[in-house]
């Protein structure tokens, strides 16, 4: 018995298998990433025609400095190409853009891009997608803390999680990880401590609405308690939602 929305309102992707979807058609890894943008753009749209509120993905880890450095500067062009390109089209979805990580790392070209692409659709309400770029989840409560310590406030759960970059949308119900491995790697620790998580053995540039709709469907079967029992949770929702 479901007792989860028809659709989740929050969905976070680790958008994984770029590269080797690239390695198994023996093309450069940065072509793999270039095909990632294109699903990245089918699944927001997929999202906005489906009811999602907000979208976050995961598209550079504070730990994807450790890659090869032509992988990594070819990915920063990438992100400044991928930027003038769809911030008109996203704009035009109604889709709102944050970015979200250490941007102190980041060239002065690169923030001034993501600045320019959050300012262009802040007037935006149909989708929020959070790119995670430059991002880590220890990094993130690690700030939050220091942040809140040098201000002489309290560190409790309520303000760490108002202090987090993520604290200006409610925490992910679904989880999607992409790829075929089963791990969370440094993603959203804090917020999806109540999230279901859904693992596809499709690479990410493979990765279309069909099988968006597939972990749709499968969030739509789990029993969310949040700590509570199964009595508890059918009590304060008599009648299950559809699904």
């Amino acid at each position: 018995m479901s007792v989860s929305p028809v659709v989740p309102h929050h969905i976070a992707i680790v958008m994984d298998g770029n590269g080797r979807w690239a390695t198994r058609r023996f093309l450069p890894r940065l072509a793999g990433h270039k095909q990632g943008v294109d699903s990245l753009r089918r699944c927001a749209r997929a999202c906005v025609e489906r009811g999602v509120g907000v979208l976050t993905v995961f598209a550079f880890s504070s730990e994807n400095w450790n890659r090869p450095a032509d992988e990594v500067s070819g990915l920063m062009e990438l992100l400044a190409m991928a930027l003038a390109r769809e911030v008109p089209q996203l704009k035009k979805d109604g889709v709102r853009l944050y970015f979200v990580g250490e941007r102190a790392g980041l060239s002065q070209k690169v923030r001034d891009g993501l600045a320019q692409a959050e300012a262009a659709t802040s007037e935006n309400t149909r989708l929020v997608l959070n790119v995670c770029f430059n991002y880590g989840g220890r990094w993130d409560i690690a700030q939050a803390a220091a942040s809140l310590a040098a201000r002489g406030e309290a560190i409790t759960e309520a303000s760490l999680h108002g202090a987090m970059g993520m604290a200006h949308v409610p925490d992910p119900d679904l989880v999607i990880r992409t790829g075929g491995e089963m791990r969370i790697s440094n993603f959203l620790l804090w917020q999806a401590a109540y999230s279901e998580f859904f693992f596809s053995d499709r690479l990410w540039p493979d990765f279309d609405e069909s099988a968006l709709d597939e972990a749709i469907a499968a969030f739509r079967g789990r029993e969310r308690r949040f700590g509570k029992t199964s009595e508890q949770i059918l009590s304060a929702h008599p009648h299950p939602m559809p699904g």
